[in-house]
């Protein structure tokens, strides 16, 4: 009997987006997957929809490796120990080294969460959603020693909902690129891939999240901070103080009724009104939510997390700290 033919890859990959990927490739008729290099993480959510890597390659025997405790060298020593045919990676946070990238018949195949070149770096679902794009996708290119400026061979469209956030979105394009990634390898065995060039005049790029970012400061317009808190969930959470403790905003919305229900806000000058309301003001504290006044429109808060607590519904969160909201008083 005629021995069966694999095609041998290996993975390059890290945190929950990259797992769904590895997850379609130990699935997929005709893979073989020799090795998984990943960075070691801390993990910032236990709402996982897929196992971790690391779960992955335990229940399919892959050999797994933590590039933090590794050189180039023995990265190298590590895949050159197998014939491979090519190299996936998604999400994993470095930059692989010519070197590495020389290795596969094939090459090395990126899946990024943007529609390139929109967003190459670090963190294209999150700046996308901070800066209100309403659409983005995903993109698989052949990779060069640059940061994500490869050639493109597949792209994938997906829309993004007004009530999307950086997690629900990451699962979306996970799904769409898990099942682009399948059709771009046949493409590859076929040899039928027609790549193309990077248009540079579009580029931008997705600078690397830092926890600072996420402080909320209220004189920015509702819209955005809305974008802000949206795009941070659930890393590493857009947050201000009451009483020298954090809270946490999980979810909240744009006041849409203001006219409404806040009428005085709209019958006068601006300049007047900021003298007798400043930004981040509790205008109305109620069930459904904190009504807070912004730079331009009202913010209504909705799932908190006090510093050391459990993320709550506001409804909640006044049973028991009722006098941290009062009307007219201003968050940090």
């Amino acid at each position: 009997m005629e021995k069966k033919s694999f095609l041998r890859i290996v993975f390059f990959g890290t945190a929950v987006f990259a797992a769904k990927h590895l997850y379609a490739l130990v699935n997929f008729s005709g893979c073989k997957i020799t090795a998984v290099f990943t960075q070691r993480q801390k993990i910032s959510s236990k709402e996982q929809l897929f196992p971790s890597l690391y779960k992955i390659t335990q229940q399919y025997s892959i050999p797994f490796f933590e590039s933090n405790d590794l050189s180039v060298f023995d990265i190298l020593s590590i895949i050159k120990k197998d014939i491979v045919d090519l190299i996936v990676v998604v999400s994993y946070g470095l930059i692989l080294p010519q070197a590495i990238l020389n290795i596969p018949k094939l090459g090395c195949i990126n899946v990024h969460g943007s529609l390139l070149p929109r967003w190459r770096g670090p963190a294209p679902i999150q700046r996308a959603l901070e800066y209100g794009d309403k659409i983005t996708g995903v993109t698989i290119i052949q990779m060069d020693a640059g940061i994500d400026t490869g050639n493109i061979l597949r792209t994938e469209f997906c829309k993004i909902l007004p009530t999307d956030t950086t997690y629900t979105l990451s699962n979306k394009l996970a799904s769409l690129g898990s099942s682009l990634l399948l059709k771009v390898i046949a493409d590859l065995v076929l040899g039928v891939c027609k790549p193309t060039v990077q248009n540079t005049n579009l580029v931008t790029y997705a600078y690397k999240i830092c926890k600072q970012e996420a402080r909320i400061h209220w004189v920015f317009p509702a819209i955005q901070l809305d974008r802000y808190i949206r795009a941070f969930n659930p890393w590493p959470v857009s947050y201000f103080y009451v009483k020298n403790f954090c809270i946490r905003v999980w979810s909240a919305e744009i006041y849409n009724q203001q006219q409404k229900k806040f009428p005085f806000l709209f019958q006068c000058k601006s300049e007047t009104f900021f003298n007798q309301k400043l930004p981040g003001t509790i205008l109305e504290v109620s069930s459904n939510g904190i009504n807070v006044l912004t730079g331009s429109g009202i913010l209504k808060l909705t799932v908190l997390q006090i510093s050391g607590k459990k993320k709550l519904p506001v409804r909640d969160i006044l049973n028991a700290y009722k006098s941290w909201f009062i009307p007219g008083s201003i968050l940090n």
